[in-house]
């Protein structure tokens, strides 16, 4: 079977290669807009199998294809924070989450031909009581434009965050226990070495 990732995203990419597996990048087109009434793990769920299968789509339907897609969003009080539109927006969504706890939901979907399956990861994420200044300064280092919520984990955000539960790979874009354990299910993942200690 010949993995592909459905996502341009570069943290994406570099996570699942520190699973070791071997694939290729699929560029997929799938709106991303929630329903209405529509609970946030469904949203995040819905999207990520939609880029699955349009990835799938894409490669023709073919039968050695198993095909990755991820979502993962920010979700404070019910909303759903996607990508800041702006700066005004990015600052925005950092005052509303400044020193609060907000859900980080990622969904993995690995869809084949004859099979498809998902895991799901739900972090919590509380920042530390930001200023006007902390906001400002952040917003002007362009790091929250293209990233749910407005911040990004594995960045200069890092320091934003006063305590993490949960997965900082899932906050990140893909969560690797999650993938992982999806991919040996489709036996697309060597199992590790055991080690003697």
């Amino acid at each position: 079977m010949t993995l592909h990732l459905a996502s341009q995203s570069p943290r994406r990419r570099q996570l699942l290669q520190q699973l070791g597996v071997e694939f290729s990048v699929l560029d997929v087109e799938v709106p991303e807009q929630r329903l209405p009434d529509e609970a946030p793990q469904a949203y995040v769920g819905r999207v990520a199998q939609a880029k699955a299968r349009a990835g799938l789509a894409s490669l023709g339907g073919r039968r050695d294809a198993l095909v990755l897609g991820a979502d993962t969003e920010v979700v404070l009080d019910h909303e759903v924070f996607g990508k800041p539109r702006d700066a005004d927006d990015a600052a925005a969504m950092l005052r509303r989450l400044s020193g609060r706890t907000h859900a980080v939901i990622s969904v993995v979907w690995l869809v084949g031909a004859a099979r498809e399956q998902s895991e799901s990861c739900l972090s919590q994420v509380r920042f530390a009581a930001l200023d006007e200044p902390t906001i400002a300064a952040y917003v002007a280092t362009g790091e929250p434009f293209g990233k749910a919520g407005g911040y990004a984990i594995q960045g200069r955000g890092a320091a934003l965050i006063a305590h993490l539960q949960g997965s900082y790979s899932g906050v990140m874009g893909l969560p690797l226990f999650e993938t992982a354990r999806l991919l040996r299910a489709f036996d697309a993942l060597t199992p590790l070495p055991s080690v003697r200690v």
